[in-house]
């Protein structure tokens, strides 16, 4: 009986040891003083290095909104590029310190990866691309086609569902990477191509003919995506989580990168409350006062930070739709900074 209280005994500090040895995620990014930060391989408007090493999208403007939070300087941050394959292996291991890679919120995902979802940074949906010379108008047209896809995805099981929800058959066509399956769609090896459908449109610009090829109008599952966290560490799980809310309380608000001292200024009590000059909410995250004023000026308010990288004033130009706020038609809400 002895050995056996002394075992459970043994455990229980060894569970606590982890899991103080967990809560310590903010202390180790300020004592390395950087954030490492896991990404795509190469998506356009989510996450792609240019030819100098510059990273650029939706994704990396998490990081850098984190960065600045932390740091006051949006650059102090690692990039980690990642396959759909190793995301996970890399954010359990601690080899970075956030997920921020078009990854999809799921309850499998949620619970037994041993990592919490932040948020939604894109509201997104399956859909599928073809080469316009087919013909097809229509997903449901797709009856006896090959289809290339990325493993280690939502898309696969979603595809399986799709297809046999409609009686239809279809040939699976798998690479480990997304510029692989990009590749081998563009080469004739599949007829159509499947992702998230704001990776089609990510993913045609890198095609040689991009007019050449269309994106059909269905959407067929529900793909949230959001920055991913280790489980155990509450503080880092509010800092992340916190500065995607902040940046739409900011555009909900009208700051932005270029109006946010002038807005400090104002005598609303609502804008004192987020920009810091009323309450401890930054002090309360482990953070500074100014926590928003930091991340607005890093990387500007999430309309910002849609528009540049996916919406109008990008390449890719996808309409705001379900990612529009709340008040104007869309799913992004953020909770009060109160």
């Amino acid at each position: 009986m002895k050995r056996v209280t002394l075992a459970l005994t043994l455990a229980l500090a060894a569970g606590l040891s982890a899991e103080a040895a967990d809560v310590q995620t903010l202390k180790t990014v300020k004592d390395r003083g950087m954030l490492s930060c896991g990404v795509s391989q190469g998506l356009p408007g989510f996450s792609s290095p240019d030819d100098k090493g510059n990273w650029t999208g939706i994704d990396v403007d998490v990081c850098r909104a984190i960065a600045g939070a932390i740091f006051n300087d949006p650059t102090k941050v690692k990039y980690v590029p990642l396959s759909a394959k190793d995301r996970f292996t890399a954010l359990q291991s601690g080899e970075i310190d956030v997920l921020s890679r078009n990854t999809t919120w799921t309850i499998s995902r949620d619970t037994s990866l041993g990592a919490n979802f932040t948020g939604v940074t894109y509201y997104d949906g399956q859909g599928f691309m073809v080469k316009k010379s087919l013909k097809v108008n229509s997903a449901l047209e797709l009856n006896s086609a090959s289809v290339c896809v990325q493993t280690g995805t939502t898309t696969e099981q979603n595809l399986a569902d799709y297809f046999k929800a409609n009686n239809m058959k279809y040939e699976v066509i798998a690479f480990a990477t997304n510029d692989e399956t990009v590749k081998a769609y563009e080469a004739g090896r599949c007829d159509v191509f499947t992702t998230d459908q704001s990776g089609l449109y990510a993913n045609r610009l890198k095609l040689a003919s991009p007019n050449d090829h269309m994106v059909l109008p269905e959407i067929i599952s529900k793909e949230p995506l959001g920055p991913m966290v280790r489980h155990g560490d509450d503080q880092w799980f509010d800092i992340v989580k916190w500065t995607l809310f902040a940046m739409i309380t900011a555009e909900e608000l009208g700051v932005t990168s270029k109006n946010v001292d002038e807005k400090a200024k104002l005598e609303n009590p609502e804008l004192k409350r987020v920009l810091g000059s009323d309450g401890n909410f930054g002090e309360q995250l482990g953070l500074t006062k100014d926590w928003v004023v930091r991340i607005v000026k890093a990387v500007g308010n999430y309309g910002e930070v849609f528009d540049r990288n996916v919406g109008a004033g990008s390449p890719l130009a996808i309409n705001r739709g379900l990612n529009n706020l709340w008040n104007k038609g869309g799913l992004q809400y953020a909770p009060p900074i109160r």
